[in-house]
């Protein structure tokens, strides 16, 4: 017979230790952020921190961090093992690589992973990923044709040997990259962070007298599971179909999906989709699941923990050839501006099952202008000191069935809007305008969000350069249920001069970039529209 108060407590217990789990992992990204060199960490929080068990599988990831960073990552960790089997690894070891098939999908993401040791014994592996400004090469942009013009590819290899740094990792490391401070910096703080996350893990095992964390770790999967699949079950079983159209680089791409909801999955099938890019825009098929199955989740079971087994049910199928199965060694290196698509692939299929659970179409993908200038612009004639720099911005998100969308915030990535105080501290760049775009939301009974009009010159406007890796320009944001579109992007120069959306292009002295960022699909009938919420637009000079 089960002794019942015994029960009750051992769960109370299970659920304190998971609680002080994600208060580890937290802390682990949280020291990260604290200690990055890189600002697209320090001010955007461009990463993901998480702890897995010795046979790979994420238990639990950081509150702060990006879907397309923690869902990769999840994968990435069994790479690691495959290479450097966890009963091989010893106290003080650091692993690393930033192979866009082993990691998160592009060279300027780094993942590290570490084992966690109690009592001689290891217990767990602590895992994180961030994007990094510079790894040589073409730098952050499209115009690579393979992945080895993309910058430094770095197999999976040891950076600290039992404590110690593996000086020929960082003689290389720094050799390769215009950044090398910022870089090899970055590396000790990852590498930091997951060693406090260790410590931190150790005290939580000694304080409740746990040996391993498999009854945790199964406990976990076990709840996880039976949540997403109740979830799956409460849905309308049947076929949707969905596609989306990106800008593209040589020509636009189209994203089609087929999603199959059954009684205990989701299965995505992408037959149809646009094929391989010559250009930077390929997605590897680990960043797409990361993205997709991120889009599902949002809407079937936001409320379920994301890890190894909540995850397990979304299965898809990416026909090889098609631009989101990029094989090696094509390049991948803004694999952003057409993954970050796919949440919304995913939600125009969910729409036609649950269609009080979506949103519009939003700007997704980030604007992240990387700048670059100095003797690798100009030449001998250069004002400027050499600088390599990137900011995050984004438009708006799609509306919301009973609230407006978001204006200037970034989903699906979930990055922070870096300030334009922090870009300027580092580089010698002028941010002369960063606002929101009036009558950039698309109509609806709910608009979607702002977009944002920046205005970015060098100092003594002098002559820089930005690769462009911009979309939703020709196909801007869709609205749903008789909503507007979102308002399209454009690039160009103050004076008016057209630009690329993507791709490497100075910018001349004495002139300024331009940016107009998209913004977020309306949902439902304008003529619907609280007369109220319209008054206050109007007021606030937001239409």
């Amino acid at each position: 017979m089960t002794d019942a108060p015994s029960e009750a407590l051992a769960s109370i217990q299970r659920q304190i230790q998971w609680n002080r789990l994600i208060a580890v992992v937290e802390e682990q990204a949280q020291i990260m952020i604290r200690t990055a060199f890189s600002t697209t960490v320090r001010e955007a929080g461009d990463l993901s921190a998480g702890i897995f068990d010795l046979r790979g599988r994420m238990l639990a990831q950081a509150v702060t961090g990006t879907p397309g960073h923690v869902n990769s990552m999840m994968e990435s960790v069994g790479h690691f093992l495959a290479k450097f089997p966890a009963e091989g690894m010893k106290a003080g070891d650091h692993y690393i690589t930033n192979d866009p098939w082993l990691g998160t999908g592009h060279l300027h993401d780094l993942t590290v992973v570490t084992p966690a040791f109690r009592n001689g014994k290891i217990v767990g592996l602590f895992a994180n990923t961030a994007h990094v400004i510079d790894v040589g090469g073409l730098g952050m942009g499209p115009e690579g044709r393979s992945v080895f013009e993309e910058g430094l590819y770095i197999p999976i290899v040891k950076c600290f040997d039992q404590g110690r740094a593996n000086e020929t990792f960082f003689d290389i490391l720094r050799a390769g990259t215009r950044t090398p401070a910022e870089l090899e910096g970055d590396v000790y703080s990852l590498c930091a962070c997951n060693d406090a996350g260790a410590r931190r893990l150790v005290e939580m095992m000694d304080e409740f007298g746990m040996e391993s964390l498999d009854d945790l770790a199964e406990s976990i999967f076990d709840a996880s599971s039976r949540a997403t699949l109740a979830a799956i079950a409460e849905l309308p079983r049947g076929e949707y179909a969905a596609e989306i159209r990106s800008d593209g680089y040589e020509a636009p791409v189209t994203l089609r999906a087929r999603m199959t909801i059954a009684g205990d999955h989701i299965a995505v099938d992408y037959a149809g989709t646009s094929g391989l890019s010559g250009r930077g825009i390929n997605v590897p098929a680990a960043y797409t699941r990361a993205y997709a199955c991120f889009g599902i989740k949002c809407v079937v079971a936001p409320e379920v923990p994301n890890n190894w087994a909540s995850l397990l049910p979304f299965r898809m199928e990416i026909p090889e050839g098609c631009i989101l199965n990029a094989p090696r060694p094509f390049p991948v290196a803004v694999r952003h501006v057409v993954g970050q698509l796919l949440p919304d692939l995913m939600m125009g299929c969910l729409h036609q099952a649950v269609p009080d659970r979506v949103t519009a179409e939003g700007s997704s993908c980030l604007w992240n202008p990387p700048l670059r200038g100095g003797g690798q612009v100009s030449g001998a004639e250069a004002e400027l000191p050499d600088f390599e720099v990137i900011t995050f911005n984004s438009g708006g998100t799609g509306a919301r069935p009973g609230r407006d969308g978001l204006d200037g915030t970034a989903f699906p990535s979930g990055v922070r809007t870096m300030p334009v105080e922090a870009t300027e501290n580092v580089a010698p760049v002028i941010f002369w305008k960063k606002e929101l775009r009036p009558g950039s939301g698309g109509a609806g009974r709910t608009r979607g969000g702002l977009g944002q009009v920046m205005e970015i010159g060098a100092k003594g406007d002098a002559e820089f350069a930005v690769n462009a890796i911009f979309d939703r320009v020709g196909n801007p944001p869709r609205g749903r249920d008789g909503g507007g579109d979102g308002a399209p992007g454009w690039v160009g120069l103050t004076d008016g001069t057209l630009l690329r959306t993507k791709g490497f292009q100075v910018i001349p002295r004495g002139k300024r970039l331009r940016l107009l960022l998209p913004g977020g699909g309306g949902m439902g009938n304008p003529a619907q529209r609280d007369p109220a919420l319209v008054e206050r637009d109007i007021a606030d000079g937001l239409v």
